[in-house]
């Protein structure tokens, strides 16, 4: 097993479970690379707002690049490794689909966090349980750098949403944030939250820019009650899974290891 008892019912109970080594060195050097890449190719936009909602702001930054899949091999490929897969069916249980993928980076000192919200309010599945975000630390992600804050067990509770005047796109909630963690991870960290959970980011104080990799998984059961996430939603367990072919035209699990070494320079 990947998880622990202990770790399979924290996240039952709480709705997360952190892994601070969950990449190695090898894999989150190139993690970092893709990023740094699709930022210099321009493919990172700021959805940051002025407050409301609409006018892009000039001095505070939100970078963000939803989807990922189709404009990165190296992504696309990510969530087929057997480290993946194999952590994620123990969380939510087989079969597991790829629900969504996407990037939120935060420059030094201009760098906005991401308002308070759960992703069911998007995805809407019967048992917000069912499905998990896995949120990678691409750089250590700290207090001061505006980390992922969580407040546990809060998948219990379905908070209204509202359109979130400092995003273009996004929409927010009110939970009760005293009861916020937050999560400090080296990069390479992992959280996993479920569905349900409240979470958002903060700003980022510190001169060096942070980013957060976040994949979306559902359990293939709850697909039919699924909004949102690709269009197309590979199989990455159980009997419908072909490591990629039938959904992308090729198997990209088994580039999986060509495509981690070709990002390591």
């Amino acid at each position: 097993m990947f998880f622990s008892q202990e770790q399979l019912d924290k996240f039952q109970n709480e709705g997360y479970v952190a892994v601070p080594d969950f990449w190695n060195q090898f894999e989150i050097t190139a993690i970092q690379n893709e990023v740094s890449r699709l930022k210099r190719a321009g493919l990172l936009r700021n959805v940051a707002t002025d407050g409301d909602g609409k006018t892009h702001s000039t001095v505070k930054q939100n970078l963000q690049l939803c989807p990922m899949y189709d404009k990165s091999d190296f992504v696309r490929a990510l969530p087929f490794s057997d480290k993946v897969t194999n952590a994620v069916r123990e969380l939510i249980g087989d079969p597991v689909l790829l629900h969504l993928d996407q990037v939120f980076l935060k420059p030094g000192l201009s760098g906005a966090g991401t308002n308070w919200h759960q992703d069911n309010a998007y995805f809407e599945i019967s048992n917000p349980l069912k499905g998990t975000a896995m949120w990678t630390a691409v750089h250590d992600a700290t207090v001061a750098n505006g980390t992922l804050h969580l407040i546990p067990g809060s998948f219990r509770t379905a908070y209204e949403h509202k359109r979130d005047p400092e995003s273009d796109h996004h929409i927010r909630c009110y939970p009760p944030e005293e009861e916020a963690v937050a999560i400090e991870l080296p990069a390479g960290g992992v959280v996993f939250f479920c569905y349900g959970m409240a979470h958002c980011t903060l700003g980022n104080q510190t001169p060096n820019e942070r980013a957060g990799l976040a994949l979306h998984f559902l359990n293939a059961d709850y697909v039919q009650d699924a909004r949102g996430g690709f269009e197309v939603k590979p199989y990455l367990t159980g009997p419908n899974a072909t490591g990629g072919l039938a959904e992308y035209g090729l198997n990209v699990k088994e580039g999986w290891p060509e495509q981690l070494a070709l990002l390591q320079n």
